[in-house]
C-alpha cells in the first residue's frame, strides 16, 4: 500500500506549494477518465486535513457518442459523494488551424475558467508531462512552451489559479491506485485514434524512447522544469529591463539599445503578462524590425495575437487589439462619468474650463465619441482646427482618436479629452466654471503616446 499513500502525498505536497488553505475554493476538472477520478477520490481523502471547499466539473464538448454517458457517470460519482458538480457544455470550433484537439482543449479551459473557484484542479501526470514536451519540441517551441506544465499556476484579474497535484505521478501508477480502490473510470476511445499528434507521441513515439532510455518519461518531465526554471529567470532578466526602460510607458530608444535577443524577451514577457499565447518568433522578430525601422514621428501600431505592440515618439506600449469603444451617455451633472476604462470627473472650479452658466442653458449635454470632420478653436483669434491636427500637436496616435470623450453640448463639441476646451464654451474670468478631467487608463505594460 505504500504506493498508495505516495500519491495522496503526492496530491498534498503540491497542495501546500500553492498555500492551499482552510475555506479555499478548489473545483476538480472531472473527465470521468481514470486520471481525473484519481485526483477526485484523492482530493476527497485531504479534504479534512486541509479543510478546502471541493466541487468539481464536468465539460461536455459532444465530440464522442459517449459524452452523455461520461457526463453522467460524473454525476452519479459527484452525487455519491455530495460533492457540487457543474455541468459545462461547450462548442467547439471544427476547423480550428491547430486542429480538432487544441480546438476542443481551448473550449474546455474557457468554460472552466468561468466557475466560481480559487483553483482549478486537473489530472495531468508525469506521462502527459512527456507528451507535452515532446508534442512542442518538435514544433519548435521556445525555453516557455518546452517548460510545459506547471503543478502551480497562480490565477490573478479574477481568474483562478491552476493546480496540477498529480504532474510528477506516472500513468501506471494512477490505475494501479485507481484498482486498489476498487474505483471505475471511462475510457475515450479518441485516446487511441493515432492522427492524432499527442495519441501518435504516446503510443507510437514514447514507447520507442522507453525503450532506448528507460527512465525516458522521468528525464523528460526533469527537462521540462530545467527549461521552467531558465523561464523564470529569463523571466526575471525582462522585468529588469523593464524597469530600465521606464516600465510604462516603455522608453523606445532604452528598449532599442538593449540587444535583440532582450528585446524580444521583453516583448514576449510583457504579452504573457496578459495572458497571451507566447507568438510565434517569427511574429516577435517582424515587430521588433518594424519598430526599428519606424521613424518614430509615424504611429506605428502591430496586431500581435488578440494584443497590439504600438509605439509613437519616444514610447512603447501595448493594448487590446480591438478595444471596445465607450458608449455615448448623457451628461445630468453627475461629478463623475465613467468612459470606458477612465473615469470623466467634472470639477467645479473658477475661471477655468467650462461655462457653468453656457452649459446651464443648454438643452442637452451629452458626453459620446468624436464624429469626422470635427473642428475646435482653443483660442481667440486662432481659427478653428481640425481634430485631426490637434490630435497630431497631442502625440495622440491615430488608433486612439475614437476613443477620446468629446462633451457634447445641444450637438457642439465643447470639450475633448486629451485636447482641451472650445473656446466658445470657455469660461471667462472670475467666473464659476466646469473642469473636465480625464486619465485614460494605461495600457498594459504601459500607458498611451507621450
Amino acid at each position: 500500500m505504500k504506493d498508495d499513500d505516495e500519491l495522496v502525498a503526492a496530491v498534498a505536497g503540491v497542495l501546500r506549494a500553492a498555500g492551499v488553505s482552510a475555506q479555499a475554493r478548489l473545483c476538480c476538472a472531472l473527465s470521468g477518465g481514470v486520471d481525473s477520478v484519481v485526483l477526485f477520490e484523492a482530493l476527497r481523502c485531504l479534504q479534512p486535513a486541509f479543510r478546502f471547499v471541493l466541487s468539481a466539473a464536468h465539460v461536455h464538448h459532444g465530440l464522442s457518442p459517449h459524452a452523455d454517458a461520461w457526463a453522467d457517470a460524473c454525476a452519479r460519482r459527484c452525487a455519491e459523494a455530495g460533492v457540487a458538480l457543474a455541468r459545462l457544455e461547450v462548442m467547439v470550433e471544427r476547423n480550428h488551424p491547430q486542429g480538432p484537439e487544441a480546438a476542443a482543449r481551448r473550449a474546455r479551459h474557457r468554460a472552466l475558467e468561468t466557475l466560481a473557484c480559487d483553483w482549478l484542479v486537473f489530472g495531468h501526470q508525469q506521462d502527459d508531462q512527456a507528451e507535452t514536451l515532446l508534442f512542442r519540441l518538435l514544433r519548435g517551441t521556445g525555453v516557455r512552451g518546452a517548460a510545459a506544465m506547471r503543478a502551480v499556476v497562480s490565477g490573478g484579474d479574477g481568474r483562478p489559479g491552476r493546480l496540477r497535484p498529480l504532474l510528477g505521478v506516472r500513468r501506471a501508477q494512477i490505475e494501479t491506485w485507481a484498482r486498489r480502490q476498487g474505483l471505475d473510470w471511462v475510457e475515450d476511445e479518441s485516446n487511441a485514434e493515432l492522427n492524432f499528434t499527442r495519441n501518435a507521441i504516446r503510443h507510437r513515439l514514447l514507447p520507442v524512447a522507453g525503450e532506448l532510455f528507460p527512465a525516458a518519461v522521468p528525464a523528460l518531465a526533469r527537462a521540462a522544469a530545467h527549461f521552467a526554471e531558465a523561464d523564470a529567470l529569463l523571466g526575471e532578466l525582462a522585468a529588469i529591463d523593464a524597469a530600465a526602460c521606464g516600465a510604462s510607458p516603455l522608453d523606445r530608444a532604452a528598449m532599442l539599445a538593449l540587444p535583440p535577443a532582450r528585446q524580444a524577451n521583453l516583448l514576449r514577457w510583457l504579452l504573457q503578462r496578459q495572458g497571451v499565447p507566447a507568438p510565434a518568433k517569427v511574429v516577435v522578430d517582424e515587430a521588433l524590425r518594424q519598430l526599428r525601422a519606424c521613424a518614430p514621428e509615424h504611429a506605428l501600431r502591430l496586431p500581435v495575437g488578440d494584443w497590439a505592440c504600438c509605439a509613437y515618439r519616444n514610447a512603447v506600449w501595448l493594448e487590446p487589439a480591438a478595444p471596445p469603444l465607450p458608449a455615448a451617455q448623457r451628461w445630468q451633472g453627475e461629478p463623475t462619468l465613467i468612459w470606458g476604462a477612465a473615469p470623466v470627473r467634472f470639477d467645479p472650479v473658477v475661471g477655468e474650463g467650462l461655462s457653468r452658466a453656457r452649459l446651464e442653458l443648454a438643452r442637452e449635454l451629452r458626453l459620446g465619441p468624436r464624429v469626422d470632420g470635427m473642428r475646435l478653436q482653443l483660442a481667440r483669434g486662432r481659427p478653428r482646427r481640425a481634430l485631426r491636427k490637434l490630435c497630431q500637436e497631442a502625440a495622440i496616435p491615430v488608433w486612439l482618436r475614437d476613443s477620446l470623450p468629446v462633451l457634447w453640448v445641444d450637438g457642439e463639441p465643447a470639450w475633448v479629452g486629451g485636447i482641451g476646451v472650445n473656446v466658445d464654451f470657455a469660461c471667462a474670468v472670475g467666473e464659476a466654471g466646469i473642469l473636465p478631467c480625464w486619465q485614460p487608463a494605461a495600457p498594459a505594460g504601459s500607458s498611451g503616446a507621450d
